[in-house]
């Protein structure tokens, strides 16, 4: 296994954190096992370490614990770990609040998290779900992303459907102003613009 390099400071193996864990169990050090669990999933957003520390908690405890632990991810400095972790565990509605405060963030080159993660929003949260689906769109637009110009398009299809369900868009652009403005950016790749759009 390669030792984390400089810019992974801090960095620790999930397996050497259960090692340390079962060794601290072994030796019943019960309120340094779950202060280590704490520190290993606010450090990476790792599932496991969240699901071990919540299963040590007394009932009750749990879900107060969970709140936590979801206010937590939702500021977590990487929003595509963040996103990803608010969507497997799940927790749509953590992640469509992170999305709409975090919009910014959105980087359009993870599809293989986007597009899931906007489709997996798209019944309760058309909002949260469209973001994401335009940020897709502006990254295969703006970086000349060809083979992608057909997915673009397609959330873009997406995005009209979409339009009709939100009760309220601002601060964010219409549907339509949000057309617009890709015309204006990019109406000259035709390869984009097909019949219907």
């Amino acid at each position: 296994m390669n030792a984390p390099d400089e810019e992974d400071a801090g960095w620790i193996p999930y397996e050497w954190e259960v090692t340390r864990i079962n060794v601290m169990q072994a030796m019943r050090q019960t309120d340094a096992v779950r202060a280590f669990m704490w520190t290993c999933f606010a450090r990476s957003l790792n599932a496991d370490n969240l699901r071990a520390w919540l299963a040590g908690l007394p009932d009750f405890e749990d879900v107060a614990a969970e709140d936590q632990a979801l206010e937590h991810a939702q500021s977590f400095e990487s929003f595509t770990t963040a996103l990803h972790f608010l969507i497997t565990w799940p927790a749509f509605a953590q992640a469509a609040a992170m999305i709409t405060n975090r919009t910014a963030e959105i980087d359009g080159n993870h599809y293989e998290l986007l597009g899931p993660a906007s489709e997996a929003l798209e019944e309760k949260y058309p909002l949260a779900a469209t973001l994401l689906k335009r940020g897709l769109i502006d990254f295969a637009l703006k970086n000349g992303r060809v083979k992608r110009y057909p997915h673009a398009a397609r959330h873009l299809r997406e995005c009209k459907n979409l339009a009709a369900r939100i009760d309220d868009i601002a601060p964010f652009e219409t549907h339509e102003a949000y057309v617009a403005g890709l015309r204006a950016a990019h109406g000259k790749k035709t390869s984009f613009w097909g019949p219907g759009m």
